[in-house]
């Protein structure tokens, strides 16, 4: 399965109850860079309870700029939240369902800790 076919599935509880709509999912690189690309690990899902449209990066707690998308993007993903992909318990055409007791975690990306 690629990404695009992920963008906008339903997400659901383990009791089947919608809580939104997968809008972008967060990776994290797991190797050493090979050529041009490292590995990359998908670490979890951005669910948006109103909205099927990307966050276009704006979920970011540093990205306020420019405010004209920046506000309009908050406010429309307002609620969105962070699902651990180990809790998610099946992944169907158009349907991400979550393991029972799924965390809705901060969606905001930490600051990358600098190496000295």
């Amino acid at each position: 399965m690629i990404l695009s076919d992920l963008l906008g599935s339903d997400v659901v509880d383990a009791h089947g109850r919608r809580l939104g709509a997968l809008v972008d999912v967060r990776l994290e690189v797991s190797g050493r860079p090979r050529q041009l690309l490292a590995d990359t690990v998908v670490v979890g899902i951005l669910v948006s309870p109103r909205s099927r449209f990307s966050t276009w990066g704006f979920e970011r707690r540093d990205e306020h700029a420019p405010a004209i998308v920046a506000r309009p993007q908050r406010w429309l993903h307002r609620g969105m939240f962070l699902v651990d992909w180990r809790d998610v318990a099946v992944v169907d055409e158009g349907r991400v369902t979550l393991r029972d007791g799924a965390e809705h975690l901060d969606p905001s990306l930490r600051e990358a800790p600098r190496s000295h």
